[in-house]
């Protein structure tokens, strides 16, 4: 009686555990979270001092709510200065404008909106005009491997943007050298520079031309996340990769990469909740 009690006891656990995994895995992939960071600098001007950056990266499509309000409410309750759209916006295997352009339409309303590409974009070939077109309808700014002013009173940094190399070649031995050298003939002043690119991998290549600021996506967090270590997985990076998630930093350049919102090939993210990043600026004083 006591061996088939236990047995009971044994299976009802299991079940328990089962049915409490199986509802976080779910509620971990349905849900969104924000993830705060500060980046301090002696070189930012005084009047962007405490300025928020909200970063949306790989949205693919995914709608959280009805029209993504949940994505909404969480952007508004930043009151950001800016939203950094960082590519794969759709999705080059099922592309919705209509999710894009919804989505889109409530951000502009909420910050001035910058936009670069990312690989999904380059891959949409002839529809990637369409998709263009609606960005430039509702004034987001696109950076198409150059750089914007952002001002604030009488002072102002740069907002420069990098195309994915995919529009070029999408052999990744040669992207770094591409995203390098296409950043060189942006010729960009010795002003604060944030810089939007898709490309996390290419870190190397934002730290020698003395970027500022890199924010980033496309690594979608590793896809798969184990605890101390990190990301399994990474599209341009392969198994445990390097620049898969948070910030990273380097003489004066700091790359944050976003987790992202949606998914593309891999229908799932385990221990890898989808995000949206808020960045706070910071005037450091000596």
């Amino acid at each position: 009686m006591k061996k088939v009690r236990k047995k009971w006891i044994a299976l009802a656990g299991a079940a328990v555990f089962a049915v409490v995994l199986a509802g976080w895995l779910v509620w971990s992939n349905v849900t969104v979270e924000m993830t705060r960071y500060s980046v301090a600098s002696s070189r930012l001007p005084a009047s962007f001092d405490h300025s928020r950056i909200v970063v949306v990266s790989d949205l693919h499509n995914a709608e959280f709510g009805e029209d993504n309000c949940q994505l909404i409410r969480l952007i508004e309750q930043e009151s950001p200065d800016m939203i950094a759209i960082t590519g794969d916006l759709v999705d080059s295997s099922k592309t919705n404008m209509e999710t894009a352009e919804s989505l889109i339409h409530h951000l502009t309303s909420i910050a001035p909106c910058y936009y670069v590409t990312g690989n999904h974009e380059a891959w949409l070939g002839e529809q990637y005009q369409e998709l263009e077109k609606m960005l430039l309808k509702e004034a987001v700014v696109i950076l198409h491997n150059t750089s914007v002013p952002w001002k604030k009173g009488q002072d102002s940094i740069q907002l420069a943007g990098l195309d994915d190399p995919d529009f070029t070649d999408r052999d990744s031995s040669v992207q770094q050298s591409i995203l390098e050298t296409r950043l060189h003939e942006m010729d960009l002043t010795d002003d604060y520079c944030i810089l939007l690119s898709h490309r996390p991998e290419a870190f190397e290549a934002y730290l020698s031309e003395g970027v500022d600021l890199v924010l980033s996506g496309h690594a979608h967090g590793g896809q798969f996340r184990l605890p101390l270590i990190g990301g399994i997985i990474a599209p341009n990076q392969g198994w445990f990769p390097k620049y898969d998630a948070g910030s990273y930093s380097q003489q004066n350049t700091t790359m944050i990469v976003s987790r992202g919102i949606g998914n593309s090939i891999i229908p799932m993210r385990i221990n890898n909740r989808p995000e949206i990043v808020s960045v706070e600026l910071i005037c450091e004083v000596y």
